[in-house]
């Protein structure tokens, strides 16, 4: 069965960047796109430890006459045929009830503030939420839809590093694009990062995958972000235990997404990996 790619379509220049994007990524990670046209600005989604509910703005309820034939005709030209979410239940008449067994989800970097509020370094709390809640990865595009030539993962070590370059590894087999690994050395030797790896089993596919491991051994790290190749697809480990980290998503995170542009595929603390 395909995996499933989960899109809130906003009717509107700035929603169609980002469904070109979640088309893309379908095309190239062999998935397909769930596409849902929202009629209501609230729904709720139902996570395993957690119910969220999504308030969007009011551009999401732009021309709903035009909003299915503009997705589909997206669609169409990338190839793609998607299938349209039409919620069967409702908690009350305007709220209605989204299940969450997708493998992705796509989601600008915030969906429910104006667009003239968003900026890069400015992830919405209602997307850190589904990050921290939900067991796929979540995919937060660029503002302007580019395509990726290659794959990034960033490692650090820890568990949900592990995931992310796990998720990496997966991506650049099914896609056949080159996969680079980026790691910041904090506190310990190349030899300890590379522990963790064979560790967990994944010096095979590593040495078979990764064409570059770089390693930030000195200067700034926000500066060393320069080496990310642009048009490259992140992917990388959000934290969400305590009180602090369910609101941050970790140093090094924030920093990444404050300072590159590229598109992200975050994996959150509850995140399982597919077989």
């Amino acid at each position: 069965m395909d995996k499933q790619l989960f899109h809130i379509f906003r009717n509107n220049p700035l929603g169609r960047e980002t469904l070109l994007q979640s088309l893309y990524f379908c095309k190239t990670a062999g998935a397909s796109p769930v596409i849902y046209i929202p009629s209501h600005t609230k729904f709720l989604m139902y996570f395993e430890n957690d119910v969220v509910q999504i308030d969007l703005d009011g551009s999401y309820l732009t021309s709903p006459a035009t909003a299915k034939r503009h997705a589909a005709e997206l669609a169409e030209q990338a190839g793609i045929e998607p299938r349209f979410l039409d919620p069967k239940h409702f908690t009350a008449s305007t709220l209605p009830d989204i299940q969450t067994n997708f493998d992705f989800m796509c989601c600008p970097r915030s969906i429910s503030d104006l667009s003239s509020k968003i900026g890069l370094g400015y992830i919405g709390p209602r997307v850190r939420r589904i990050v921290k809640s939900a067991r796929f990865p979540v995919l937060i595009t660029s503002p302007v839809y580019k395509e990726w030539k290659s794959i990034a993962s960033f490692f650090g070590g820890s568990a949900n590093a592990v995931n992310a370059l796990k998720l990496g590894l997966r991506l650049s087999r099914i896609s056949g694009l080159p996969l680079d690994v980026f790691t910041h050395i904090e506190r310990r030797s190349r030899e300890a990062y590379e522990k963790v790896i064979e560790t967990e089993n994944l010096k095979e596919e590593v040495d078979r995958y990764v064409n570059k491991w770089h390693f930030f051994e000195s200067g700034v790290f926000e500066e060393n972000l320069y080496q990310v190749p642009h048009d490259s697809l992140v992917t990388l480990g959000a934290y969400g235990h305590g009180l602090i980290k369910s609101i941050f998503f970790g140093s090094k995170m924030e920093q990444i997404q404050s300072t590159i542009t590229n598109n992200f595929l975050i994996v959150g603390p509850n995140y399982t990996a597919a077989k």
